[in-house]
């Protein structure tokens, strides 16, 4: 039954002798973690997905949202390109 589980990473929580701040100076965390909501708590696939549309829904930066649609559509044309996909199957003659 255990194979199935995910393994959880270790964590120490070791802090230096002289060291005066909050947390650990060792402590690996992406700059841009802490406006993220989608990093945290491990969660399904669906739930990460979901608040992921639900903040891309949000974003309160338009341009940013209109830039990652046009870079999807034209890897969407690159890659109908690249598997030599034809389009006049949605064209009636």
């Amino acid at each position: 039954m255990g194979a199935l589980k995910q393994r959880k990473n270790k964590r120490y929580s070791y802090t230096p002798r002289y060291y005066k701040g909050e947390g650990s100076p060792y402590e690996m965390k992406h700059k841009f973690d802490d406006f993220r909501k989608t990093v945290g708590a491990n969660k399904g696939v669906k739930a990460k997905f979901v608040e992921a549309l639900d903040e891309f829904r949000n974003t309160p930066d338009k341009s940013a949202n209109k830039r990652i649609l046009i870079i999807i559509g034209l890897l969407v044309i690159l890659f109908l390109f690249v598997i030599d996909f034809d389009l006049s199957i949605f064209f009636s003659r």
